[in-house]
């Protein structure tokens, strides 16, 4: 695998590279280098050509920051050097609308990872047939020769795999799943786990107003909330009205059975519950909207100068389902003097897709990752790119520090000129939104005009706590200060 790396603007932007790793689905690692200014976008297009992945909407990156808060990548900002985790981060709602054999095989592994991390529950029976099908998508049929008593130990499948669901899982193997290839066993466990109710939840812990603990998630029907294995709410997302968050409180306000609905939580940290509200807004926008150009920025208050601000930017579920589609009509009907091949009924119809001896993407790639010797043939290209790259940035940074110190005199009178215009640039800003701010918030809190906008905007909790706590005690203590002047002026002026 071939190192990327950028361009550099300049030859003191050399030392600001690092070298960034990302966990793939399957474990193993990629690697590329980026810049301090490397956008999250281009991040995922490197992992996604990688694969060679044509539906890349349904997938994220997701990193862990030294507070241990988790967060997803976003496009337009910068890239931050933390190891990069490739996941499922929109479940698409029907798997059997997935139109790249690729995709499906990577939401399989992603599957197969929520279920060995606890994250998608299942009864008994769902269990062992999802872990049949897992069996025999890398294992193929059942053979005695091959397979002994206890074969299924080797496979780590779920957090508490106990003898009992061991036996059933062989069982199952032996008998219900013989002859099916590992695309048709891997298509079978998305379609049984797609009934589940924790099919695409990635639980966020938090407490209830009783202070209980719960757990939140989103998926392609909307908000849900978990207690133990219980689904206790389900608000599907056209009856979400708004997502919003104030330091750790985090409010889900809806509509169900005709009333308004409050729904309070609270995180274990402000940082948390900004994240979860994060995931909330682009789950809304993803699965809710027929058109990306119907999403709007989103605040997490009801007053304007208050909030998080934060707007979805991708594709929605629709657009990803359509784009497909026409890519594969595109392919499939190039001209109209180029006409599909029928293919018979008795010839296999569908299940010829499936026994076909061409090896699809999905199955290459897991042979790439199988074989050994392919592995070590690629660590040892690695290397060999690791060292060319390392040699070529230490001649660069000697040619750097022979330029460097002419460089440097001319530099730094233009980081001087950059810095002051910066300076002026934020001083005019700051003083534009004053000279709007302050009028609208002395007509808001001082007028009596009765604008019915106006109205709103004060029966808010939120400009009442902001009137009664912060600028009532704010005022008083201006006037205050003012009076005393006042007084001290008067004072001086009979003396004169």
């Amino acid at each position: 695998m071939k190192m990327l790396r950028f361009r550099s603007p300049s030859i003191r932007s050399l030392d600001q590279e690092v070298l960034c790793t990302i966990r793939l689905l399957d474990d193993s690692e990629i690697s590329c280098s980026i810049q301090r200014d490397t956008k999250g976008q281009f991040l995922l297009d490197h992992v996604c050509n990688h694969y060679n992945l044509l539906e890349r909407d349904y997938f994220g990156i997701r990193y862990v920051d030294p507070e241990k808060q988790r967060h997803w990548l976003e496009p337009n900002k910068a890239v931050q050097p933390y190891t990069m985790c490739f996941r499922v981060k929109f479940y698409p709602s029907e798997p059997m609308k997935i139109k790249e054999e690729l995709t499906r095989y990577l939401l399989y592994l992603q599957l197969k990872r929520d279920i060995y991390h606890g994250r998608l529950l299942c009864p008994f029976a769902e269990a062992a047939y999802l872990g049949a099908c897992i069996v025999q998508a890398e294992l193929g049929d059942y053979d005695p020769e091959e397979h002994p008593s206890d074969y299924i130990r080797d496979f780590k499948l779920f957090p508490k795999q106990s003898l009992k669901l061991e036996r059933k899982i062989i069982e199952i193997h032996k008998n219900e799943l013989r002859g099916q290839c590992a695309a048709y066993a891997e298509l079978n466990m998305l379609q049984r786990a797609h009934s589940l109710e924790t099919y695409g939840v990635d639980p966020h812990p938090c407490k209830d107003f009783t202070g209980s603990t719960a757990f939140l998630g989103f998926t392609a029907t909307g908000f849900v909330v978990f207690q133990g294995n219980k689904r206790i709410h389900l608000l599907k997302w056209n009856d979400v009205s708004k997502l919003k968050f104030e330091g750790k409180t985090f409010y889900v306000i809806g509509i169900q059975k005709e009333k308004k609905l409050v729904l309070t939580f609270h995180t274990s940290t402000p940082a948390a519950c900004k994240h979860l509200w994060k995931c909330g807004v682009e789950n809304q926008a993803f699965y809710k909207c027929a058109k990306s150009s119907q999403i709007k920025t989103v605040c997490s208050s009801n007053i304007f100068f208050k909030g998080s601000r934060f707007r979805y930017s991708g594709k929605v579920a629709k657009e990803v389902i359509e784009a497909m589609t026409n890519h594969l009509h595109s392919l499939t009907h190039p001209c109209a003097s180029m006409l599909p091949t029928p293919v018979e009924d008795s010839q296999g119809g569908v299940d010829l897709l499936f026994s076909s001896p061409v090896q699809s993407p999905a199955r290459l790639l897991r042979e790439l990752h199988a074989d050994p010797d392919i592995q070590a043939q690629l660590e040892a290209e690695r290397e060999r790119d690791r060292a060319y790259e390392h040699t070529r940035l230490a001649a660069r940074s000697r040619m750097g520090g022979v330029l460097g110190s002419s460089l440097r005199l001319l530099s730094s009178n233009e980081r001087v000129n950059a810095c002051v215009l910066s300076v002026a640039r934020f001083v005019a800003v700051v003083m534009g939104v004053l000279l709007v701010t302050v009028p609208t918030l002395l007509l808001l809190l001082e007028s009596d005009i009765d604008v019915s906008f106006l109205h709103e905007i004060r029966q808010t909790p939120e400009f009442e706590q902001f009137h009664y706590e912060y600028y009532c005690p704010l005022r008083r203590w201006i006037l205050c200060r003012i009076s005393m002047v006042v007084g001290l002026v008067l004072i001086e002026v009979s003396k004169v």
